[in-house]
C-alpha cells in the first residue's frame, strides 16, 4: 500500500534524561546542539544532490569539536557558531564528549558501529604531544603527518586508515588529494542494522518501490507484524515510524504522504522537530514492509560547511596555532564515507516469527516511496546518522 495511514494510537513513550549519565545539563545541551547541527548539514547536502544521502554528524561534529580546541580568536568563534555550540564554553567540550561517549557506551549504544576521525597535517606541520594525547582521550581520534607532496602515498595511508577503523568496511575514502593540502580532517563510519524485534527473512519478498511518477523498481520489502511506535506529524504531511534495535539505538522512519514532495519534508528538519517526533511516538499494532538497503556515501564538505557559516578555519589567516603551539596551517578540506547495512540481521530465524499474531489485521504501513531516517541513541537521545532513501537499489 502507497499511502501512510492514520491509525488508533495507543500508549505513550516516555523517554527519560533522568539518569545519572545524562542528568547533567550542559551535556543535555550538547546532545541538543549536536542534533542542531545534524540537522543543518543534512539540509545542506541533500539540498545539493537528488540521490541517496547518508551521513555521520555524530563523527563530523565530535571531529570539528577536536579540531576546535587547537584554535583560538575569530576562527574559533565561528567554528562554535557553525556547530550550533554557541553557550557552551570551548574548555568544557572535551570532557562533554568524552562523557557523552560513556554514556552511548554505558546504556549499549550502537555496539554495531565502527567508526574513526582523524587529524592529517602536512609533514612540515607537527602535532604536539599534548594536543595528541587530547585528541586520543577526549575525542577518540588520532593525527599523523603526511607528506602530501606524495599525493598517491598519502592517500593510500589515509585509506588503509579508514579501512583498520571500520573493520575493511569503508574503503577508498580519499582520492587525488591536493599536493598543497596543509590540513586534511578524515570521518568514516560503517554501521550494521540489528532491528529488535527483528524482521524475519523468511517472509522477504520482492515488491514495488516508487522512486518517482515515472520510475518503479523491485527491491526486497522485509515485512513483520507487531507493535511498533508511530506518529503523524500533520504540518509537514509524513508519518514517523520508530524501529527499534537491539544496541540501544533506533530508527526515526519519516514518509511523507504520498502527494507530498520529500524535499518540502526535508526543509522542516530541525534538531528541534526530531525531538518533537520522538516524543508524539505512540504505540499501536501494525504490519510493517520495509526495504532491504545498503548505502555508501562519500562526502568533501568543505563547501558544505561553508554555507554552514564555517570559513574562518579555512583561510589562510585561520588561527590553528594550539595545536602545536607555533602557527598552524589552514584546513584545505574535510573528507567523510560512511557505510550503512539494513537488512533483517537475525541470526536465530524461527519459521512463523513476525506473521501477524493479532486477531484483526492490523494496519499496514509499507516503506515503498522515498523517506528520511534517522538514527539515534535512544537513552541520551544522541542523533548518529542521519540520511534519506530515493532508490533502495543504488548504493
Amino acid at each position: 500500500m502507497i499511502p501512510f495511514i492514520p491509525v488508533s494510537l495507543v500508549g505513550l513513550l516516555f523517554v527519560s534524561l533522568a539518569s545519572s549519565e545524562t542528568a547533567d545539563p550542559a551535556l543535555e545541551d550538547l546532545i541538543n546542539k549536536n542534533a542542531d547541527f545534524a540537522a543543518r548539514l543534512y539540509r545542506a547536502v541533500s539540498s545539493r544532490t537528488d540521490d541517496n544521502v547518508f551521513l555521520s554528524p555524530f563523527t563530523l561534529s565530535t571531529a570539528l569539536s577536536a579540531l576546535l580546541g587547537a584554535t583560538s580568536g575569530p576562527t574559533q568563534n565561528q567554528l562554535l557558531q557553525g556547530l550550533s555550540l554557541t553557550g557552551l564554553e570551548p574548555q568544557t567540550l572535551p570532557d562533554l564528549f568524552q562523557n557523552l561517549g560513556s554514556v552511548i557506551l554505558q546504556r549499549g549504544g550502537a555496539t554495531n558501529l565502527r567508526q574513526g576521525l582523524a587529524i592529517f597535517p602536512s609533514q612540515s606541520f607537527q602535532v604536539s604531544s599534548s594536543y595528541l594525547q587530547l585528541l586520543q582521550t577526549k575525542f577518540g581520534g588520532n593525527a599523523q603527518s603526511l607528506a602530501f607532496a606524495a599525493p598517491q602515498e598519502a592517500a593510500d595511508i589515509i585509506n588503509r586508515w579508514a579501512e583498520e577503523q571500520t573493520g575493511d568496511q569503508v574503503q577508498g575514502l580519499v582520492a587525488n588529494l591536493d599536493p598543497q593540502t596543509q590540513l586534511l580532517l578524515a570521518t568514516t563510519a560503517y554501521y550494521q542494522t540489528r532491528f529488535s524485534p527483528f524482521f524475519n527473512s523468511t517472509l522477504t519478498q520482492d515488491e514495488r518501490f516508487y522512486v518517482d511518477k515515472y520510475h518503479v523498481v523491485m527491491v526486497p520489502m522485509m515485512f513483520r507484524a507487531d507493535k511498533y511506535f508511530l506518529a503523524y506529524d500533520r504540518l509537514v504531511k509524513a508519518g514517523v515510524l520508530k524501529l527499534p534495535m537491539a544496541d540501544g539505538t533506533a530508527m526515526l522512519v519519516v514518509l511523507p504522504d504520498e502527494d507530498v514532495d520529500i524535499t518540502t519534508v526535508e526543509e522542516e528538519v530541525t534538531g528541534e522537530k526530531i525531538r518533537a517526533w520522538i516524543r508524539q511516538l505512540k504505540k499501536t499494532k501494525l504490519e510493517v514492509q520495509f526495504p532491504r538497503f545498503l548505502l555508501e556515501r562519500s562526502y568533501t564538505l568543505r563547501d558544505v560547511l561553508q554555507t554552514l557559516d564555517i570559513t574562518q578555519v579555512f583561510q589562510d589567516d585561520a588561527d590553528i596555532s594550539n595545536m602545536s603551539g607555533s602557527k598552524g596551517p589552514k584546513l584545505t578540506q574535510v573528507y567523510q564515507k560512511s557505510v550503512l547495512s539494513v537488512d533483517e540481521s537475525s541470526n536465530d530465524i524461527t519459521p512463523g516469527d513476525g506473521v501477524n499474531m493479532f486477531s484483526a489485521l492490523p494496519p499496514r504501513l509499507t516503506i515503498n516511496r522515498p523517506f528520511i531516517f534517522i538514527i539515534y541513541q535512544e537513552a541520551s537521545r544522541s542523533v548518529m546518522f542521519m540520511g534519506r532513501v530515493i532508490n533502495p537499489t543504488k548504493k
